[in-house]
Order: structure tokens, then C-alpha cells, then sequence
């Protein structure tokens, strides 16, 4: 099924259209049709040729209504504007227009109506010419009687072109399906309407409704019960257990967990000058109209213009949603709206409007909301009704901004700098130290930064390319030590003087991660390449040789040369034979 609204002045024939397309009366209310005008919503629809079922809502077109209008285009994805050949461009036909603009509605057919009564070609130019720079320009046009029938097989087939050229939906989507219509039948209770436009409804579901929880007791499209209607469609959904009185126009059927309500929100706004407009506006998205409270956020650069809307009633918004702010006093439309961020960050210091307009600007045209949160978690992301992006970094539920990401990692190789340049004998921060000084809200997101050269060691963030300098005292006492292994190099200096120099086990790992010693068991030192100087030594002897011959050749003692030994054979540099001699490998 495919939904179109129409769209144009009063009495130019919208209804009229309907009607001669569909066999079927749009008009719901004797009020209406004793008027001879929609002042409601009105639904109707029909088969076209190739088969694709077309539904139409028929809006109101008096000025006094237009918040009608809107509750009926906001949810739909395609437009019939209709305008009247003996009367052209009017008041309500900008201002519908405008709306469909600041909707961003792009797919629309025009049919210039009472094409009987005069020439169509100057209202068609006029409609033309108009439209120039706004979403619908160069839409097609079809003259057309309602009355005589005359067009009507060419307007079929526009329309047929229209709804085959209409983006796929996405069926698999959360629902939201705001809600336009509520009534009671009698034996089945509340039924609500609207415009599915993505996901699927199923008898059975469970949604949401005003924060409380409601099961879908029946469903019909087009007239028709169906156990499952997926979108784009016109949908009557019966609720059980709801009263009529607990849903209203402008409330929404949300799947469970997906959406989050909220009052507060930054938007780019195109249009009039937020400074120059008045403070009563109302928001218009879906089929909702709240009033806001709009407070600019000044860009440099003063284009685009950014905004803070305070909304007097809590709506389930998506970082993608496009609205309008309209001026209800002055009967126009302010400004389009594309939501960029539902869950705001507060702006209370001096420049944060500014600051923040800043932050919005760099969201660009894709609308991004993780790159201006940066830092937000998927479940969250999900509930405000936004999908991450593919570059997003994943760290548990976590999701991190790429260009956030990499600001936090410069961060924490400049907090491996800091902590190097205090002396500590600590090789880095722990994950925990780490995690606080970068303001992370878990050590995941921390996990997820680290990348060569920095890593984690004894749960420590270290970076293995920079050992931190030893503290003046240690490395005084290693050059003293230094200075008793350079007369005797295998003679590691007894616990005692390790003692007397200052030298514990902390300033011993400090020092061997320096590499300033060599450390062959907790308390046995030697110099940094004792190693390679004993195979040296040992090379010289009749090979295979006993520990005692390595013993007597390094002069030094069973304490020192049996963890020698150990190194080197860890190392390959010698081989333990099964009589427990050794050889040197070349």
C-alpha cells in the first residue's frame, strides 16, 4: 500500500479528486458535507493501474484548520497538491506548500482541478514558477474535472509512477505510528488510525502508549482485518483494555524499549530568523502539535541556524525526525526542522549556547547524533531512536564518536607523559586512575582507546616505547651500584647493600623496566649486559661444561650463577644437557 496526502486551498476540489478517484466519500462528518468543506480528516482509496493500492488523507484546506492538515501530512511520504484552474495560487496553497517543504516531502503530483472552468496552462506556469526552490519544484503536473471526469485516467497514471518511484520502507523498523483519529466500536472498543510509515504491526503486539503498556487486539487496512500490516500504510488499530479518553491526536504506538519520550531538544532550523520570531510557536511532527519555547543557539557563522526547544509535552522524537515550527497567530510556517539530538547536554556556563552551536554544526547534513553526544550507550541510542553509524566505536554497550575517540586518546598519551615526568617508580596509571582522569564512565570505554604503543601491563596503561625516568635517589644509588659491578660484574651486591643503597624491591622493577639492571631473581642485580658478557666468558670453555666450571669462569657464587644460568638457557643462549651439563649454542 502507498498513503498520499492532498494539499491546497479550500474548495479547490481536493475532496472532489477523492472522491472521482476512488468511488468513496473522504468526508466523515455531516458538518462537513453541509459545508462543502473538509474540516477533518478524510481517508479514501483505491487500486491503480499496474495494481498498487493507493490511499488517500484528505486534508482540510481552510487556514482555520491547518493544524489538521499538518496531523495528516506529517506522517505521510508523498503529496497531491491540488489547485484550481479559474483561481491559481492562494493563501493556503503557499502555506500548505510550505509545510511540505519544511517536511522535506519531495515525491508529489500536481493536479490543477476545475480544469472545465478554465485554462489550466497559466496555473500550471504560476504553480511552477512558485514551487522553484523548495522540495517539490519540478513536480508534474495533470489538469483535471472532478465533475466531467476529463484527466482523471492521466492523473491515475501519474500517481502510478509517483508510488512505484517512492523509497522502500523499512519494515523491520521500531514502530512509532502516530496516532490521528481515536473512537470507540461498539464490542471492540478503542480504534486508533494513522500512517504506519516503517516497521510492522502484528495482532497480538504489545506497545507502548503514553508510558503504559497496550496489546494490539485487531488490526485492519483499507477496510480490510489483517493479522500483521507492515508499512508504508493506513492502519486502524483496536487496543484492548484503553479507554477513548486515554489517547488523543498526536500521541504515538511505540514498540517497547525503542523510543524515549522527551521535552527538550537541539534542532537545525531553516526559514525566518529565529531573533525576529514570535515566542507562541507551536511544533509540528507527525501528527503532533505542541507548543515550545525556542531558545537560538548563535553560529558564528549565523548559517545554518541551530535552536533548543522546550516542548510543553513530552514527544518521542528521533535524531532524524523532521518537523516545522509554525506561527499560529500569523498563519504561517516559521521554519523546517531536523532534530539532532533528543537527550541535550545542560547549557549553564557562560558561551555554552554558542559552544553548542558549534558542536551541532559539525553533525553536518547526516544528522548524526552519536557525533554530537559522543559518547553514549547503544541501548540508549536505540531508545532516542537513532541506529549508530558504521564507524562507531563499540566498547561493551558502549558507543564512542571516531573523532571523539581519538581526542581521548591523545588525552591519555598526554596523561602517560604527565605521570612519566612526576618520577614515580610506577611504570603507568592504573586502569582505574586512568579511567577517572579521562572522566570515563567505565573501564570499557577506557579497554577500547588503547592501542600501540600504549597497552596494559600488571594493570597499569604503559606505554611499552617510553620507559618513565628513575627518581634522582634510585638512580644515584644504580650508579653507585654500578660502580661495584664494574670491579667485579657477577658479584650481585648481598640483600644488605641493596638495603644500604635505597634499593627494595619497588625501586629494583623500576629500574629493571628502565632497564638500568638486570634482575635475575628477587635480589640478585647485575649491570645491563652481564648477560652477553658470560656467554662470552663461558664460550671459552671445553664444551659441555658443569655449573661449577661456570661458576669458577665468572667468579661468582652458586646464589648468582644458578639464575644466570636459567636466563640463558630461557634465552637460547645456552643448552641444559640431561647429565645437567651445558653447552653454548652459536
Amino acid at each position: 500500500m502507498h498513503v498520499v496526502a492532498t494539499a491546497g486551498h479550500v474548495d479547490h476540489g481536493k475532496s472532489t479528486l477523492v472522491r472521482a478517484l476512488t468511488g468513496m466519500e473522504p468526508d466523515r462528518w455531516a458538518e462537513e458535507r453541509r459545508r462543502g468543506m473538509t474540516i477533518d480528516l478524510g481517508f479514501a482509496w483505491t487500486r491503480l493501474p499496474g495494481g498498487a493500492e493507493i490511499a488517500f488523507v484528505d486534508v482540510p484546506g481552510h487556514e482555520r484548520f491547518v493544524p489538521n492538515m499538518l496531523a495528516g501530512v506529517g506522517p505521510v511520504p508523498a503529496a497531491l497538491l491540488v489547485v484550481a484552474a479559474d483561481e491559481g495560487w492562494m493563501p493556503q496553497t503557499a502555506e500548505h506548500v510550505a509545510a511540505l517543504d519544511a517536511l522535506g516531502v519531495s515525491h508529489a503530483v500536481l493536479a490543477v482541478t476545475r480544469s472545465d472552468l478554465a485554462d489550466p496552462a497559466p496555473t500550471i506556469q504560476q504553480v511552477t514558477d512558485r514551487l522553484r526552490g523548495t522540495s517539490l519544484a519540478g513536480l508534474p503536473a495533470v489538469a483535471v474535472s472532478g465533475v466531467t471526469g476529463a484527466g482523471l485516467d492521466a492523473l491515475r497514471a501519474r500517481l502510478a509512477s509517483l508510488v512505484a518511484a517512492l523509497p522502500a520502507p523499512d519494515a523491520t523498523a521500531p514502530v512509532r505510528l502516530w496516532v490521528d483519529r481515536a473512537f470507540t466500536i461498539r464490542g471492540s472498543g478503542t480504534v486508533v488510525t494513522g500512517t504506519l510509515s516503517a516497521g510492522t504491526l502484528r495482532v497480538g503486539d504489545e506497545l507502548s502508549l503514553n508510558g503504559r503498556s497496550v496489546h494490539v487486539r485487531g488490526l485492519q487496512a483499507l477496510g480490510v482485518p489483517h493479522q500483521e500490516v507492515s508499512a508504508v500504510a493506513r492502519v486502524a488499530v483496536n487496543l484492548r483494555n484503553v479507554d477513548k479518553g486515554d489517547v488523543h491526536r498526536g500521541d504515538a504506538l511505540l514498540t517497547p524499549g525503542r523510543w524515549t519520550s522527551t521535552a527538550l531538544a537541539d534542532v537545525r532550523v531553516g526559514g525566518d530568523d529565529l531573533d525576529d520570531a514570535p515566542n507562541a510557536l507551536v511544533l509540528h511532527v507527525g501528527s503532533a502539535a505542541v507548543p515550545v519555547r525556542v531558545r537560538p543557539l548563535h553560529h558564528p557563522d549565523k548559517e545554518p541556524q541551530f535552536a533548543r526547544l522546550t516542548l510543553a509535552t513530552p514527544l518521542p522524537l528521533d535524531a532524524r525526525d523532521r518537523a516545522l515550527l509554525r506561527d499560529p497567530g500569523g498563519h504561517r510556517v516559521v521554519g523546517r526542522v531536523t532534530v539532532l539530538d533528543t537527550d541535550p547536554p545542560p547549557l549553564t556556563r557562560r558561551g555554552a549556547a554558542a559552544a553548542r552551536a558549534t558542536d551541532l554544526a559539525a553533525v553536518g547534513t547526516e544528522d548524526n547524533l552519536l557525533r554530537t553526544r559522543r559518547l553514549i550507550r547503544a541501548t540508549e541510542l536505540r531508545g532516542l531512536g537513532a541506529a549508530p553509524p558504521p564507524d562507531a566505536i563499540r566498547a561493551g554497550d558502549w558507543l564512542l564518536d571516531p573523532q571523539h575517540a581519538a581526542e581521548l586518546r591523545e588525552r591519555l598519551r598526554k596523561l602517560l607523559a604527565n605521570h612519566r615526568a612526576t618520577g614515580t617508580l610506577e611504570a603507568g596509571p592504573t586502569i582505574e586512575e586512568a579511567r577517572t582522569a579521562l572522566d570515563l564512565p567505565d573501564r570499557s570505554v577506557l579497554l577500547a582507546l588503547i592501542a600501540a604503543p600504549l597497552t596494559v601491563r600488571d594493570g597499569r596503561v604503559v606505554d611499552r616505547d617510553a620507559a618513565p625516568p628513575l627518581p634522582a635517589p634510585v638512580a644515584a644509588a644504580i650508579e653507585l651500584l654500578a660502580a661495584d659491578l664494574a670491579r667485579n660484574p657477577f658479584r650481585a651486591p648481598e640483600a644488605g647493600r641493596l638495603a644500604a643503597l635505597g634499593l627494595g624491591p619497588r625501586e629494583l622493577a623500576a629500574a629493571e623496566r628502565t632497564g638500568a639492571l638486570l634482575r635475575l631473581a628477587e635480589n640478585v642485580v647485575l649491570l645491563p649486559g652481564a648477560d652477553d658478557q658470560a656467554v662470552g666468558i663461558l664460550a671459552r670453555l671445553e664444551q659441555p661444561f658443569t655449573t661449577s666450571q661456570a661458576r669458577q669462569a665468572l667468579d661468582t657464587s652458586r646464589r648468582v650463577v644458578l639464575p644466570l644460568l636459567a636466563l640463558l638457557d630461557r634465552r637460547h643462549r645456552t643448552r641444559r644437557l640431561p647429565d645437567d651439563r651445558r653447552e653454548v649454542l652459536s
